[in-house]
């Protein structure tokens, strides 16, 4: 529900369609030490904005234990530390220059605040199905 993931969303779309050409992709996530899933929700989430976006989707993959670098793959990384709420970050980078995109949730409070945005949103609105790219 975070409305910051949302614009991350936009904004990796929007790289994905510029930056897949020469451009390594890769995803570090952080999360509290108790979180029992890695890669995120989140993280799933921001992956596949950038895949969707790209004219070929890539293979994403858990770390890198295969040694060199695979320029098809979307490599994704996942720390449980701590009591960190949320920290995303995608860096798209070439062999002369990187682009990060990166949101940090500094509590767990940015969650409500977007549920209360989506609900202020759909309060008024007619039956259906509706998502957090509505709110946009």
């Amino acid at each position: 529900f975070s409305y910051g993931i949302l614009i991350m969303r936009k904004l990796l779309a929007l790289a994905g369609e510029y930056l897949n050409e020469g451009f390594d992709i890769e995803l570090v996530e952080a999360h509290h030490n108790k979180k029992a899933d890695a890669p995120s929700g989140t993280a799933k989430l921001l992956v596949k904005s950038v895949n969707d976006a790209l004219p070929l989707p890539r293979t994403v993959v858990l770390a890198h234990d295969q040694g060199k670098r695979n320029p098809h793959v979307i490599g994704v990384h996942a720390i449980r530390a701590g009591a960190i709420a949320g920290d995303h970050t995608v860096l798209f980078a070439s062999e002369s220059e990187s682009i990060e995109i990166s949101h940090r949730a500094f509590s767990k409070e940015v969650f409500a605040q977007g549920a209360l945005r989506a609900a202020a949103f759909i309060v008024d609105k007619s039956k259906g199905l509706y998502s957090m790219d509505d709110l946009l």
